[in-house]
């Protein structure tokens, strides 16, 4: 299968490794994977803040960018959401329902990666290798939005050697929310202690999860205090071999 890779901004910029393990990954399980060099920002962080009208020209660069593919993946559940449930909206809003239409055929070929596996692959074991003890926070758009389930667990599962143990509070948010972290940062940080609180008391060295928003967010807090604790993308675990 010939799959676009929908980067994001946060791994193009910051979280490199979680892109490079994608593409390894679904390389490995004998897909073609194409990087379309024209993709920019989404615009969800545009949307999320209540300015629909300059994202408008971002949804408009996302669908031109991304029509001619069969499939799209991103190692992002919140980005996927937003290509998926708000980038019609947008044009809708901006009375643009040619371009709605557009974009909602894009969308419905979009997934979030533990999605394209489970879902349009139809496969549970990748054949990855990793041996330490994890546990893994399914992020709020992932898991409401998206409503992907147990399936980033379900592949966590077949990872051998793994010791893959249960988060408390799973769904409880980790406090980041894109500005929210910004615009309410003593709740944000009130929440990342939680968070952190639940993460180390399952002793894992590793915390997973699908959005490295989030990783970000927790990486930070548990680098700050000196855990030893280490955050890592869903895909960088399902990539490593032995």
């Amino acid at each position: 299968m010939r799959i676009a890779l929908f980067v994001t901004c946060l791994a193009d910029t910051m979280f490199p490794e979680a892109a490079k393990a994608t593409v390894r990954l679904l390389e490995r399980l004998g897909h073609e994977v194409v990087f379309p060099p024209g993709q920019t920002c989404c615009g969800q962080m545009h949307i999320n803040t209540g300015y629909q009208r300059a994202a408008l020209p971002l949804v408009e660069r996302h669908v031109k960018t991304f029509q001619p593919y069969d499939v799209v993946v991103a190692p992002s559940g919140s980005c996927v959401g937003s290509v998926r449930y708000q980038h019609a909206m947008v044009a809708s809003a901006a009375g643009d329902e040619r371009l709605a239409t557009r974009a909602s055929a894009v969308a419905e070929r979009t997934y979030e990666l533990s999605e394209l596996l489970i879902d349009v692959l139809k496969v549970e074991d990748v054949g990855a290798y990793f041996p330490h003890r994890v546990t893994y926070h399914p992020t709020c758009h992932s898991l409401r939005v998206l409503r992907v389930g147990d399936k980033p667990l379900r592949l966590l599962r077949n990872v051998r050697g793994i010791d893959l143990v249960e988060l408390p509070a799973a769904e409880q948010c980790c406090g980041f929310g894109g500005t929210f972290a910004i615009k309410n940062a003593d709740t944000s940080a009130a929440m990342l202690a939680d968070k952190m609180g639940h993460v180390l008391s399952t002793g894992a060295g590793y915390c997973s999860a699908g959005d490295a928003s989030c990783l970000m967010h927790i990486g930070g807090g548990l680098s700050k205090a000196k855990t030893g604790v280490r955050t890592i993308h869903l895909a960088e675990i399902l990539a490593a071999t032995e």
